[in-house]
């Protein structure tokens, strides 16, 4: 079918729909892996971790896990309805932001631009603290030193080194594909690996043999 609507001539023709004849086969193909480490993204939520379970009222395991599985399972059906969707209405022409192919005319479109827009806004702290603290660690500042003066120093430096390179970077696809593909599954499967291999290690004689044997399976998955 050839696409038509309202808004078409106003999109650019490299966002208009576009859509082949390979069927599920296209499945199989490399890009496929692009998609895989874009969805990695979704679970880099772990440097908040132990925030979220520290300021969790009642903060038993199962309060905690209850929270957890509500919250990913409302955005997993959040987001693949929304990847469906962008997919089924684009095809091979979906960008990585998929605000792109809309026009910009499309008053619909550009309310949710400017939700999107408040969101990140909004939920943008919550990450850039988690990013801070990381780096803090890794220079390995003690907490007792870590005054305010020092936070607003590591703030400035590190949100203009974070602005640069989001000036000189343009596709969304690429950045979600390559931190999903290198820190999204690093944090998922790595160093939970490590940091096990770790504390079996520590326990010494007081490890179980069933968490000894586990080690070597954790690292081989990993």
């Amino acid at each position: 079918a050839v696409p038509a609507g309202k808004y078409l001539a106003d999109v650019a023709t490299n966002f208009q729909p576009r859509f082949g004849n390979l069927g599920a086969s296209a499945a199989m193909s490399p890009n496929t892996f692009i998609l895989i480490s874009m969805l990695s993204t979704a679970y880099m939520a772990h440097f908040n971790a132990p925030k979220f379970f520290v300021e969790l009222k009642d903060n038993t395991i199962k309060r905690y896990n209850t929270v957890v599985g509500t919250s990913f399972g409302i955005s997993v059906l959040l987001f693949a309805l929304v990847g469906s969707l962008g997919f089924l209405t684009f095809g091979s022409a979906s960008s990585g932001l998929i605000l792109n192919n809309y026009s910009g005319k499309d008053a619909l479109m550009s309310l949710s631009r400017v939700a999107v827009a408040v969101s990140i806004v909004f939920s943008y702290p919550l990450i850039f603290a988690g990013a801070r603290d990381g780096w803090l660690d890794l220079l390995k500042v003690p907490v007792d030193e870590r005054t305010d003066s020092v936070l607003n120093k590591a703030t400035l430096a590190i949100l203009a080194g974070v602005t640069v390179v989001a000036s000189q970077l343009k596709e969304l696809a690429f950045i979600m594909s390559l931190a999903g593909a290198t820190l999204g599954n690093a944090l998922i499967y790595v160093y939970p690996a490590l940091m096990f291999r770790s504390a079996v290690k520590g326990m010494g004689e007081k490890a179980s043999k069933g968490l000894k044997r586990e080690v070597p399976f954790a690292m081989f998955s990993a």
